[in-house]
């Protein structure tokens, strides 16, 4: 029993001192504040607005066209109060970083009509967020011959999926939402493998290949009809700075891809300024910082290969 006290007695001891390190370092907690947006009810979101875009391959299934209105309507019922709700905490955080202010109830209601009117706009962008995202799987099917049809593609593909996430955050980012778009792009890059910023812009048929690897920068601009396979970086060169030391934002740092590239897997292409032409082809491997025209193909020198008897 006396060891029993005394182990009790270390753990309050222990738990005084990591609230007394909250005082000491003070950056990396959010206490006293307006709450701030949830990660759980994005990702809750996420789920909710997959139901919408692809009806009848996720959670709810034996929809048809004389049920599926009520069904999405509940769905756009919940997700407008859901959208409200953290719109409007990620524009009040902004505005506390921005201008220094502590949580004041005054302002509620004030963010809480931006919320719902940044909530309408993002919804009414859904039919034609629906539109492209037809293109990405009929793209999906046309580049990839081992693809039984479209349902397994919407049903397994994880390139679709990130996709899927990144034309949702990129509306999101359009409409300058802060924090809630990265949140979003964040979770997929964990479920997929494939780290998408929500900034980058990205045309219609539009298809990664198996993957796992991918990274695509915030400035990043990708033309119609593009086809990435794994492990490809589209990214940005060496930082600029300020005079003071400080990174240097608000800049165009990560490369142009034109209508109907192929880049294949594990090729690096860097640079604000640099342009892949249209219909290109960039082989696997191949390192780039320089802009090539259109239908150029890029290869690195093949290694020699030397074979010998193992017996």
């Amino acid at each position: 029993m006396a060891a029993d006290f005394r182990l009790k007695e270390q753990l309050n001891s222990l738990t005084d001192r990591i609230v007394d390190s909250y005082k000491d370092i003070g950056n990396i907690n959010h206490l006293g504040h307006c709450p701030l947006p949830s990660s759980a009810v994005i990702v809750d979101i996420l789920k909710d607005l997959k139901e919408i875009l692809y009806p009848g391959y996720r959670r709810r299934q034996n929809l048809h066209m004389g049920n599926v209105t009520y069904f999405v309507g509940d769905l756009i019922d919940g997700l407008h109060d859901k959208l409200t709700q953290q719109f409007a905490r990620a524009l009040r955080y902004e505005y506390d970083l921005k201008y220094g202010v502590d949580c004041d109830r005054r302002h509620l209601m004030d963010f809480e009509a931006r919320g719902q009117q940044a909530a309408i706009e993002f919804l009414e962008s859904l039919p034609a967020m629906r539109q492209i995202l037809a293109t990405d799987v009929a793209a999906a099917y046309e580049g990839d011959p081992a693809a039984s049809g479209l349902d397994e593609i919407i049903f397994c593909y994880p390139g679709l999926e990130a996709m899927t996430v990144h034309r949702i955050a990129n509306q999101l980012y359009r409409q300058e939402m802060p924090l809630i778009p990265r949140i979003m792009s964040e979770w997929s890059h964990s479920q997929t493998g494939i780290d998408i910023h929500p900034g980058a812009t990205i045309g219609p048929s539009f298809f990664i290949d198996h993957g796992t690897g991918v990274v695509i920068g915030e400035t990043c601009v990708i033309g119609t009809g593009v086809k990435i396979y794994q492990g490809v970086t589209l990214g940005a060169l060496s930082f600029q700075k300020d005079n003071d030391g400080n990174l240097v934002r608000g800049t165009k740092r990560h490369p142009t891809i034109e209508d109907g590239v192929v880049i294949y897997a594990n090729a690096t292409i860097l640079g604000g300024e640099t342009v892949i032409g249209t219909d290109s082809v960039i082989g696997a491997s191949v390192w780039m910082t320089k802009s090539v025209p259109p239908n150029t193909v890029v290869t690195i020198e093949t290694p020699s290969l030397r074979l010998r008897d193992a017996s």
